[in-house]
């Protein structure tokens, strides 16, 4: 703990003072917290293994508010970090020591539902699956679906352009938003994308969904509202080997069929879940598929025989068809709680996050099945198989240190074998402060610059999430030794450091 006269303690309060006194000008006392019982639980999002309590917390309820945070926060030179629900898995949300935690849980208002334009209009803070529930009386839903969707904001899955099991079909975020309000790092209020089809000059909308709060505050989105199908349906495919499912995967794509829903999961994380929600899972076999098709019954019939067909020649050594809604929704309970599920076998999991090649699902398994024994670590895997977007899970105690190195080094081990594979070091989850030093395997020097140009075009001063995303070449440079005399270097062919 800190000496009472330690002089960055006395710092911190120093700076905490003067942040209070100009936050009080724009925000009433209820909606501004600095004591640290009342900060520590904004100290991190869903991925705890990493913690900073902020310096304060701001809880606006107008716009106006916002941007008088933002204004005060500007004059000052004090980081800013926009947070949701918390739910993110990378670290976006952390806050920073020395800065002001923006929480938008109260902007949480359906503004205007549209089922005529089939478009929705809602505050930052609204729940996903909010919409869908709200547009449901219309024969209407909003598609992307993340796990996290009964908790998880819209204003997040903008910042981490966020999928979900049925983003194959439909689309991930930006496929689902026309349009996004919010304000600079200055205060000045924004707006990218429109409610036509398309708007002038750059597409500055796709810069903005999944820049993870790095470029703007956003407090308003307009989203794209789907017809809810007549019918869906869904196969549950068992296969005595990962290699057979990954192929099985390649060939349903191949033969022309794009399921609503294409998702994957080994032995291990089959029988996390099946304890769990007894979804009825194969427990016998090394990795099941759970492919949905949707549309009129027609289609779907149509569709799941197709499939069928492929899985079986693919080797599928049972088929399930659901008979029902209730049972299509059981199937699909076991993948939903995939994360909750291995919270129950192990007291911390790190849940990485990045894509690969269809054809090379089994090989990116393979090899997890390796860094397995080389890391001594567990690891559970669920896949959005049908756009290669791995989700492996690390089992760990976040209470040894050891462990939680190891847990790192096995992350960052799956990472850079994923680029090594032709792929990326994220798919959904974004970067946030744990795969920083995966972008300076991935990206070259030149190119992370050209990604800092980006930022400083929109936040000059660097005040919004810092520290975030795009790595320092200094960074690189350790990082870099570090592998090296670890020996941890892979794939010499990478851009790297």
């Amino acid at each position: 703990m800190n000496a009472p006269h330690d002089p960055q303690t006395l710092q911190r309060a120093e700076r905490q003072a003067q942040v209070v006194a100009a936050l009080r000008r724009v925000l009433p006392d209820h909606a501004l917290l600095y004591q640290a019982e009342d900060t520590t639980p904004y100290e991190c999002d869903g991925l705890t293994a990493y913690r900073q309590r902020p310096l304060v917390v701001a809880l606006p309820e107008t716009e106006d508010q916002v941007r008088g945070v933002l204004q005060a926060c500007h004059a000052l030179q004090v980081p800013v970090v926009a947070r949701g629900a918390g739910t993110g898995l990378s670290g976006g949300a952390m806050p920073h020591a020395l800065g002001v935690t923006l929480s938008l849980a109260k902007f949480n208002r359906i503004v205007k539902l549209d089922p005529v334009a089939r478009t929705a209009v809602v505050q930052c803070g609204v729940r996903n699956l909010a919409i869908s529930e709200a547009a449901a009386g219309h024969g209407l839903y909003y598609a992307p679906d993340p796990s996290s969707q009964i908790a998880c904001t819209i204003g997040g899955n903008v910042a981490e352009n966020s999928g979900g099991v049925h983003c194959l079909k439909y689309g991930l975020t930006l496929h689902n938003v026309l349009k996004v309000r919010g304000f600079t790092a200055a205060g000045e209020p924004v707006e990218f994308g429109s409610d036509a089809l398309d708007t002038p000059g750059y597409d500055l909308l796709a810069v903005m969904v999944g820049s993870e709060g790095m470029l703007a505050v956003i407090t308003e989105v307009t989203v794209k509202l789907v017809p809810k199908p007549q019918l869906a349906r869904c196969i549950m495919a068992s296969f005595d080997d990962v290699r057979k499912a990954g192929d099985a995967v390649a060939a349903v794509i191949a033969a022309g069929i794009i399921p609503a829903g294409l998702e994957m999961m080994d032995k291990p994380m089959t029988a996390a879940v099946e304890d769990f929600v007894h979804a009825g899972y194969d427990l016998t076999a090394e990795a099941i598929l759970l492919c949905e098709s949707d549309g009129t019954p027609e289609e779907v019939e149509e569709e799941i025989g197709r499939m069928s067909e492929v899985l079986r020649a693919a080797g599928a050594t049972a088929i399930a068809v659901s008979r029902d809604e209730a049972e299509r929704l059981r199937f699909w309970s076991g993948r939903k709680n995939a994360f909750p599920a291995s919270g129950r076998i192990s007291p911390d999991y790190m849940c990485m996050d990045s894509t690969i090649p269809r054809k090379r699902l089994a090989d990116i398994l393979l090899a997890i099945q390796q860094m397995e024994k080389k890391y001594g670590l567990r690891c559970a895997n669920v896949f959005h198989a049908g756009d290669g977007n791995l989700h492996p899970l690390i089992l760990f105690d976040a209470n040894d240190a050891d462990q939680l190195h190891r847990c790192e080094l096995f992350g960052a081990d799956i990472l850079e074998t994923s680029v090594a594979m032709g792929g990326t070091v994220t798919g959904e989850h974004g970067v946030g402060v744990e795969k920083l030093n995966s972008m300076c395997v991935q990206f070259s020097a030149e190119e992370r610059e050209q990604m800092l140009g980006v930022k400083r075009a929109f936040d000059p001063q660097g005040l919004l999430n810092p520290g975030k995303v795009i790595p320092t070449l200094n960074r690189c440079a350790e990082y870099g030794k570090m592998l090296v005399r670890g020996g941890q270097v892979k794939h010499p062919d990478l851009p790297r450091y």
